[in-house]
């Protein structure tokens, strides 16, 4: 039995028109705008690692002075506070590093050499939810990190201090443990 002739019409492809060929062509090339988050995050990403090492470098620096040279400025309150800022800075250019390579990952082409390494690396992206929680995880080790820059610093008033301290730290340990079970179910 033969369809009619509508039907046929209808349930066959329409071929396009010159105009919807070129505002399709126009919204697929529109992915290319994530560029302008891209190159800017693999930029603030260098900035960082830079001016994270040269951190570095100058309490190396300050600490070889203060030894071999008998510094006038006492060092051992400032070097555990500025590795742990530096080691924070790593961390925020390595959140803009992941960033930047997965939306160019998911948004633009795939990343050939990203893709010859374990689907677990973290430029390896599969989907925006994927790139979320791995930039989510950094910067949790980041705000942690900024926790110990900060309790480094206080000096208890009052034994209630002390139990604001311990619990602080207890809710941090649970948020690294569910996070170490989330990681474990990937």
């Amino acid at each position: 039995m033969d369809e009619p002739e509508d039907l046929k019409r209808s349930s066959t492809p329409k071929a396009q028109g010159r105009h919807e060929q070129l505002v399709e062509r126009l919204l697929w090339n529109s992915r290319f705008l994530v560029m302008l988050a891209v190159l800017p995050s693999l930029l603030g990403a260098c900035v960082l690692f830079v001016i994270g090492t040269i951190d570095i470098f100058k309490i190396l620096v300050e600490t070889v002075s203060y030894y071999l040279f008998g510094g006038a400025v006492d060092i051992h309150d400032s070097v555990v506070p500025s590795i742990i800022m530096a080691v924070d800075i790593y961390l925020i250019a390595i959140v803009l590093l992941i960033f930047g390579l997965g939306v160019y990952r998911l948004f633009v082409s795939p990343i050939e050499q990203a893709e010859e390494h374990t689907p677990r690396h973290p430029f390896n992206v599969q989907s925006f939810d994927q790139l979320k929680d791995k930039i989510a995880r950094v910067v949790i080790l980041a705000v942690i990190i900024e926790f110990f820059r900060a309790v480094v610093d206080i000096r208890f008033q009052t034994p209630l201090d002390a139990i604001y301290l311990a619990l602080s730290v207890l809710a941090l340990s649970a948020a690294l443990y569910l996070m170490s079970l989330a990681h474990r179910r990937e």
